[in-house]
């Protein structure tokens, strides 16, 4: 087990590295994908506030491990950081990146997430976004495309559960939808300075 969260903290260390500048663009750029993707578009809109995990790094050899670092928004602007870590078991293997979003419907959820040691239960949900695949045909002959990239991802969601909804969109690897259940979170408030 040991072998396993080294083997993680290794890869999320040298997937995380790089500048402050750098960071703050990877987070930009995470929240314009589920900005313009489909549903998770309208909770930017009348959500409290949302934790966001532009990579979560979820490796699995018989027992599997998942990491991941975020900033929590309130209206738009950053209050905190927060990780996120999960065990499971079973019988599996390999390897899956993948972004998360969290939606706080109002500040009661907000204050649950931020509480310390928040957990996910096996009730919890989350959309997956998938990119989109097509086929066409033409005077030049048949064929199908699928989007490989983030850009054309669309979603439909079931609204929020216990004042969150969560939705997921694959990077790397295989992943229909990520599970959340056992998700543990931790929070740190941004100081101001």
């Amino acid at each position: 087990m040991r072998t396993i969260w080294a083997l993680l903290s290794i890869t999320t260390s040298l997937f995380t590295a790089g500048g402050a500048a750098e960071a703050a663009d990877k987070y930009a750029k995470t929240i314009a994908v589920f900005k313009h993707s489909g549903e998770s578009a309208g909770y930017f809109r009348h959500c409290y506030g949302y934790a966001v995990f532009p990579t979560v790094f979820e490796h699995v050899i018989v027992v599997g491990g998942a990491l991941g670092k975020g900033r929590v928004y309130v209206h738009h602007h950053l209050v905190g950081s927060t990780w996120m870590t999960q065990v499971s078991a079973g019988l599996q293997a390999g390897g899956k990146t993948f972004s998360q979003i969290i939606f706080f419907k109002d500040r009661s959820a907000l204050l649950k997430f931020e509480s310390g040691g928040f957990q996910f239960t096996a009730d919890a949900s989350v959309t997956a976004i998938t990119a989109s695949a097509g086929a066409f045909a033409g005077t030049t002959g048949s064929g199908a495309n699928v989007s490989g990239t983030v850009h054309n991802a669309t979603t439909v969601g079931t609204g929020y559960k216990s004042g969150m909804a969560v939705f997921t969109i694959a990077k790397h690897g295989l992943m229909y939808a990520a599970t959340i259940a056992g998700q543990t979170f931790s929070y740190k408030p941004r100081r101001v300075h």
